[in-house]
């Protein structure tokens, strides 16, 4: 019955819809360029009926397949374009990048984002340019990333040292509930100054997991204004203000603690700090600086640096257990190169460089891209390939279609790193076929760190076990095909639990 909630005000709707939208209808009509081509949808609500929010880039990609590189859809009254194709995604995150820098603005994003007072979610305007500008100087910036270095190295080695207590006892581990305590320690620690015990942990990613649901649920606020107030009538919109007041009042906590005199002096110096300081000194005096634009800071370090970074290392901890020959030729690569070391530092990294796991880490985020859809929202008209874009047209870069597009990478599903070591393409936006972290204005800031941390865990990973299936498990059983993902929130997750038996290798 909650499938076909999104629906039933059709029964109602049509004929008032009908009237409101004949003018704009007729306005397109007289449009002298056509629109990209795409699948024909239904009257008032578009293809939304063709869409599966649970595996969105997969669905789209699906459609790039009849229709091409450009595909044009409409999602209730929102005209929205597909990209997937990587000279498709130069046009707009590079050649026409300044119309097409903007993010949409929907109803989940407005509210976990404080109205859009972040830097993920922001609308292009001078607030998010200052905003950036912060975090790329007093946060992003080498020498503060170096400087949290060995908060990163303490909580790896910290669990590389657990991992190790339960493979003498031949433990089977479940990698996926491993990881994300890990990136949630790094993330809270770099950003709060300290650890949450057990209990605080299971509540912010409880907290987190919600506010990832709100923030990918349908809303009709955003495809049909008129009838927002269904929203309210199939309480998506109460599910939303729960979950945000719940995020809000843990943010708040954190915040007052750092403000409190009693708080210890060893706590100094993390994110909040250094924003909290930025807001006392007036150094943000162009923009209106609040403690909301510190929470929405907060969020988007929370996403990025926890969920995001986790999920990446159990896809590549998952596509190496199904590929033995790559795993196997990753680690003789690090124990060979640190041979004598007991750990891996990130300095080591820097040093004595491991180009086949670079290539191992870069191949998977090829096949499993941190982000799969990149959300725009184009500020002006424009002419692309002989199609019109209209102002205010949402716009997603299908990267997982870019990813594994056959005319660019010879045998796109195959996990084969060699192909990095081949070619010098990078992560950092300038090439095409390859952009797991954005491009253009919009490029993830905090992409150096989220490498650090995937080189740091995963070389450590690699070096210091060997990991075998669980008994009765065959690599054959391990689920990376498309129909075993999971797209709660704004990244795909791997379904089903990742449960390998780690050998010490020392």
């Amino acid at each position: 019955m909650a499938i076909l909630l999104p629906y039933l005000f059709l029964v109602i709707g049509v004929p008032l819809l009908f009237m409101l939208a004949l003018p704009k209808l007729l306005r397109n009509n007289r449009s002298k360029l056509p629109h990209p081509p795409g699948p024909r949808g239904l009257p008032f609500i578009g293809n939304l009926h063709q869409l599966d929010i649970s595996v969105l880039p997969h669905n789209l990609w699906t459609l790039a397949k009849i229709y091409g590189p450009i595909l044009y859809l409409r999602l209730g009254y929102l005209p929205a374009i597909i990209v997937s194709s990587p000279e498709m995604a130069k046009q707009l995150l590079k050649n026409h990048d300044l119309i097409f820098c903007s993010r949409p603005n929907f109803t989940g994003l407005r509210k976990v984002s404080y109205n859009g007072t972040d830097i993920a979610f922001a609308p292009y305007n001078d607030y998010w340019k200052e905003m950036r500008k912060i975090l790329t100087v007093h946060v992003f910036s080498s020498r503060r990333l170096r400087s949290f270095r060995s908060i990163r190295e303490e909580e790896v080695f910290q669990m590389i040292k657990g991992i190790s207590e339960k493979a003498s006892e031949n433990e089977v581990l479940n990698l996926s509930e491993i990881m994300m305590p890990l990136t949630n320690s790094i993330t809270c620690r770099l950003a709060f100054g300290k650890k949450f015990d057990e209990v605080h942990m299971k509540r912010f990613e409880g907290l987190l997991k919600r506010l990832g649901v709100v923030m990918a649920t349908f809303y009709f606020m955003d495809h049909f204004p008129l009838f927002g107030w269904l929203d309210r009538f199939t309480g998506s919109a109460a599910r939303l203000e729960r979950s945000f007041s719940d995020m809000d009042l843990f943010y708040q906590e954190l915040i007052d603690e750092h403000l409190s005199p009693n708080r210890p002096s060893s706590m100094e110096g993390d994110v909040i700090d250094i924003l909290l300081q930025l807001k006392k000194d007036g150094e943000t005096s162009s923009i209106d600086f609040t403690f909301n634009n510190i929470k929405a800071v907060i969020m988007n370090l929370f996403f990025a640096g926890t969920e995001s970074t986790a999920n990446t290392i159990v896809w590549i901890m998952t596509i190496l257990v199904k590929n033995p020959r790559v795993m196997q030729k990753a680690q003789e690569e690090v124990r060979t190169i640190m041979h004598g070391k007991e750990r891996i530092y990130e300095e080591d990294l820097q040093t004595l460089k491991l180009p086949y796991l670079e290539a191992v880490i870069k191949e998977a985020m090829r096949i499993f891209p941190i982000l799969p859809l990149i959300p725009r929202e184009s500020l002006d008209r424009l002419v692309i390939n002989g199609y019109e874009i209209e102002p205010k047209t949402i716009v997603y870069v299908n990267v997982l279609a870019i990813h594994r597009d056959p005319q660019v990478w010879e045998n796109p599903n195959e996990f084969f790193p060699e192909r990095f070591l081949e070619n010098d393409i990078q992560y950092k936006g300038h090439d095409f076929e390859y952009i797991p972290f954005g491009s253009g204005r919009r490029i993830c800031p905090g992409m150096n760190m989220a490498v650090m941390t995937l080189e740091l865990v995963i070389s450590n990973l690699l070096f210091s076990f060997d990991w075998e299936l669980p008994p009765g498990i065959k690599k054959e059983d391990i689920d990376i095909e498309d129909g075993h993902v999971e797209g709660y929130g704004v990244t795909l997750h791997k379904k089903y639990p990742l449960r390998l038996q780690p050998k010490n290798y020392f």
